[in-house]
């Protein structure tokens, strides 16, 4: 397995890059092609050990920072780590790209560099959360604030392909997020849609509303990138509130203390299906390539994370797998405009 990891994605890059470069060599014996400047890259990797056997520094002298705008970055910014590892990903010499950069600028570079699978309209964000007894995989969480109905029925088809290749769902079932079951419910964009999901060959079970998700009623939720992403960043901050309102309230007396103690390898074991870096990125779906979009915040744990999720995705076919779902429901349905 070939994977390329942008060393200079992170908030903190790229001391997280590294050490995960390393790490992921060591876990699975796959050497990473680590792009950035390979005067900041050659010195760290040479302190703490690494062989060039281990890690492969492909030179880009420009990075991409947050505060740039994705599309001009993308045109202006021709080398940047960011750029050169999609390359990479074209020309063929890797199997998969991570970065915990700009996803924005990810997404530019990968519409620029990769392009889109045939058939595709936009591409989606997705994001795996876990749910009573299972997972779930929600998308869009941010790559298109703004969607059209066809949009979200091909995201539902790229959302069950991903489920049934990477989580190994037989007959994924897919739900619509909304404020509530009934079919009449929710926008326009949401009822718009509604009839075209029931009438396509997936496993539809209507409307879902948060509670569902996490009740583990769906496989795969499907909602426009605006939704999307408050969604994921409201689930996030409310499990870190419950995790932090818990340990103050176990810290608040000698029993509660105990009792805590005692608990303490359920709440490690809770924390760490509630934890991001447990699930270390995010696939951009329907791009021609495998990309993996972490959050910038991440630490080498959820890099090499990162690094796992592609390398199971990039093994279990998952490009092929969206490929032919997208092609399978363009031979099902009459010729449309792309726009």
């Amino acid at each position: 397995m070939r994977i390329v990891l942008d060393g200079m994605g992170s908030d903190n890059h790229p001391d997280p890059e590294v050490s995960a470069a390393i790490e992921a060599y060591r876990k699975w014996g796959d050497q990473v092609l680590l792009t950035g400047p390979e005067h900041m890259l050659r010195p760290r990797l040479k302190a703490l050990g690494a062989r060039r056997d281990e890690v492969r520094v492909v030179h880009a002298p420009q990075v991409l920072e947050m505060t740039d705008k994705p599309a001009k970055a993308a045109r202006n910014k021709p080398d940047s780590s960011m750029a050169i590892g999609m390359q990479l990903l074209k020309d063929g010499e890797a199997d998969a790209f991570v970065t915990a950069g700009n996803t924005g600028g990810a997404l530019a570079y990968a519409l620029f560099r990769l392009g889109r699978i045939r058939g595709v309209k936009r591409p989606a964000l997705s994001a795996v959360f876990p749910v009573q007894d299972g997972k779930a995989v929600v998308l869009d969480i941010g790559a298109n604030a703004d969607c059209r109905p066809d949009y979200l029925l091909q995201f539902a088809h790229m959302g069950s392909a991903y489920a049934e290749s990477v989580l190994g769902l037989s007959r994924p079932r897919v739900g619509l997020l909304s404020n509530g079951e009934e079919a009449g419910k929710g926008n326009d964009l949401v009822k718009e849609t509604y009839p075209l999901v029931q009438a396509s060959n997936l496993n539809f079970m209507g409307n879902v509303e948060p509670k569902e998700i996490f009740a583990g009623s769906a496989d795969v939720v499907v909602c426009d990138g605006f939704t999307g992403n408050i969604f994921l960043k409201t689930s996030e901050a409310v499990a870190g509130f419950l995790v932090s309102l818990i340990r103050e309230h176990i810290r608040a007396g000698l029993i509660t203390s105990l009792g805590g103690l005692l608990a303490k390898p359920a709440f490690r074991a809770v924390g760490r299906l509630l934890d991001p870096a447990e699930y270390g990125a995010a696939p951009l779906l329907g791009v021609n390539g495998l990309v993996f979009i972490g959050h910038g915040r991440s630490d080498t744990r959820a890099l090499v994370n990162a690094i796992g999720v592609a390398r199971q995705s990039a093994e279990s076919g998952l490009l092929e797998a969206v490929r032919s779902a997208i092609q399978q429901r363009l031979a099902a349905s009459p010729p449309e405009a792309d726009v």
